[in-house]
């Protein structure tokens, strides 16, 4: 087996990232509350895609400026008027920050993280008891330098038991002590280990594992990739490039934590993959009616994500020109994940392994308190900022409203008592895929001992957990 091995190096590489942000140490007047109010409304106004839905957003619902001014002082927070006054009953996703400056680092992939990447389950049957597993550590990080691995559990933070009630309070710190644990035939016992994690700035380059394995079948392709950010699409497509030169034969493509992204890495890593349909329709957008009216009037071609040879640095694309790729998946794939799935979907076979998606297919933009909403000439006196969805995605034969998720063609849960080694073949879930991709029958595993149900996962509280964004800020049609 040949591998290739591109793991994560964010300490070095985040020092080559170029995007940069306005300085926010001016002295300013800090805005009201009213001030603050009467943008959020302007913007979900102009382009929330459910606009239709929420009565107070009408053009015509006030009769005057000054019953506006008094529905947005009857709100005592922007928080308030947001998700309380603003927000379509189907919407789960969008939101609203007082920082947008960390916003602008999340989109460059930046977090303050101790580099443990954990899910949390409860045990069935009445127990309010949660566990934590370990699925994967970010390199050169605390957990990383602390020697914390995929597959280890942990069950108390500074001593105490972790619990459905307690859990988001006692992983908030900037410093805690974990409590290790291992399971033995669905028994948990503490081993007496801790371990102190301390979390710090961290670029995620979201190329988390790639390596070439070499099959009786031909040269297979494996990637794990956690997330669409635009600043690693160059070294995506080095990777795609270093995937093409060893003349792989299959892809997998691993997105089982991916929850989603930028719209246009996940329509250039599509590009990646194919390359025989550049210039063919990826995706359309459907916006809210006053949008969807003025683009298709004046801009129609702004409705179409179409397959390209270029990346966003205007780097020339690695394409595989593959017919087939393979898929994993689970309840964490989201969003732009989802995007490349269904827009892969109409022209080439894309085998899904691993369980159902999420069912997010809706885009959002940042909204910022400008004369046209964009970064550029933001109010200095507040650092809010809207992310309205604004678009939902549809792909080239019209399927959308994917609300329950996109299903597995191979079903096979995630066994967290077994959770493998990412990127062995014996790792559950690549095995799988590779067992499909060489006609081997899918093996029946034994179920765990006892049965698990999510909790919670790192990254849950993080502002792009679960989206989907288009970096390209639309017109705004009306004050």
């Amino acid at each position: 087996m040949k591998s290739i091995k591109i793991l994560l190096l964010s300490l070095f590489f985040g020092s080559l990232l170029t995007a940069c942000h306005e300085d926010m140490d001016d002295v300013r007047r800090e805005a009201n509350t009213f001030e603050i109010n009467d943008f959020i409304w302007r913007g979900m106004n102009n382009i929330y895609l459910y606009k239709a839905d929420v009565p107070d957003l009408a053009d015509d619902r006030f009769g005057s400026r000054e019953e506006l001014n008094e529905f947005l002082k009857s709100f005592g927070s922007p928080e308030e008027l947001f998700y309380e006054g603003l927000l379509a009953p189907q919407d789960e996703f969008s939101f609203i920050t007082d920082d947008y400056p960390a916003l602008e680092k999340a989109l460059d992939g930046v977090a303050t993280t101790n580099g443990m990447e954990f899910g949390l389950v409860r045990i069935s049957g009445g127990s309010n008891n949660v566990i934590g597993y370990v699925r994967y550590v970010l390199p050169n990080t605390s957990a990383d330098e602390n020697g914390i691995k995929r597959g280890d559990f942990f069950v108390s933070i500074d001593g105490e038991e972790l619990t459905a009630d307690n859990y988001a309070r006692l992983l908030e710190p900037a410093t805690y002590t974990i409590g290790l644990a291992e399971i033995v035939n669905g028994s948990i016992t503490p081993t007496g280990r801790e371990v102190t994690l301390v979390k710090e700035e961290y670029t995620s380059n979201p190329v988390f594992f790639a390596e070439n394995l070499e099959l009786e079948a031909g040269k297979v392709g494996y990637i794990m990739y956690n997330g669409f950010t635009g600043n690693f699409d160059g070294y995506l497509n080095n990777t795609f490039g270093m995937f093409k030169s060893e003349g792989i034969t299959d892809l997998i493509l691993d997105l089982r934590y991916n929850s989603g992204g930028s719209v246009e890495s996940a329509v250039d890593l599509s590009s990646m993959i194919t390359g025989q349909y550049n210039g063919e329709v990826f995706s359309t957008e459907q916006w809210n009616e006053d949008y969807q009216t003025y683009f298709e009037e004046n801009d129609p071609e702004r409705l179409i994500n179409r397959f390209n040879n270029k990346i966003r640095t205007g780097e020339l694309i690695n394409s595989l020109n593959l017919n087939k790729v393979y898929v994993i998946t689970t309840l964490r794939t989201a969003s732009a994940s989802e995007l490349l799935i269904n827009g892969l979907e109409p022209y080439i076979d894309v085998i899904q392994v691993g369980k159902s998606t999420t069912g997010k297919f809706q885009a959002s933009v940042t909204l910022y308190d400008s004369p046209d909403f964009r970064r550029k000439g933001a109010n200095l006196s507040h650092t809010y900022a809207i992310q309205p969805l604004i678009y939902k995605s549809l792909n080239a034969a019209g399927v959308t409203d994917y609300f329950d998720g996109l299903p597995p063609d191979v079903e096979l849960a995630e066994d967290i008592t077994n959770l493998g080694v990412i990127g062995d073949p014996g790792e559950p879930l690549l095995e799988a895929a590779l067992n499909h991709l060489q006609g081997v029958p899918q093996q029946k595993r034994p179920s765990p001992d006892k049965p698990y149900s999510f909790v919670g996962e790192s990254g849950m509280q993080d502002l792009l957990y679960q989206k989907m964004y288009d970096e390209k800020a639309p017109p705004r049609l009306k004050e």
